[in-house]
């Protein structure tokens, strides 16, 4: 099984060869509320690492997203536009919002699980 990553942004990644799968963290769409609306980049569009990508609206507040690696967009989580709540329900399944292909290694500074949770904690 792939691992998963963690930035401090609370963007998740799993890396399957070249491509990787990028949602946000369940802490994050627990702050956030109820999630309404994604604003998700179109496939082909490149992001470098960092970059805001998008944006979550929530009946609370809205967020941006940011990529936590480059790549460039192979796939967007089209259930989405219809149900949103999937990133409340299922933040790491059904709940994802991107694929990146030619990702390579994750890049250094994002966190394991252990070290997502204690910096989340420090949030709370």
């Amino acid at each position: 099984m792939a691992e998963r990553r963690y930035s401090e942004t609370h963007e998740w990644l799993v890396l399957e060869g070249q491509s990787a799968t990028i949602g946000i963290t369940d802490f994050a769409q627990a702050q956030l509320g109820d999630v309404v609306f994604l604003e998700l980049p179109r496939v082909g569009t490149h992001l470098e690492a960092g970059q805001a990508f998008g944006a979550v609206e929530s009946v609370k507040a809205a967020s941006d997203l940011y990529a936590p690696m480059a790549g460039t967009v192979s796939a967007v989580n089209d259930k989405l536009s219809e149900t949103p709540e999937l990133v409340n329900q299922d933040p790491f399944g059904d709940g994802w919002l991107i694929k990146l292909d030619g990702a390579g290694e994750a890049p250094a500074g994002l966190l394991d699980e252990d070290g997502y949770k204690k910096f989340t904690e420090g949030s709370a």
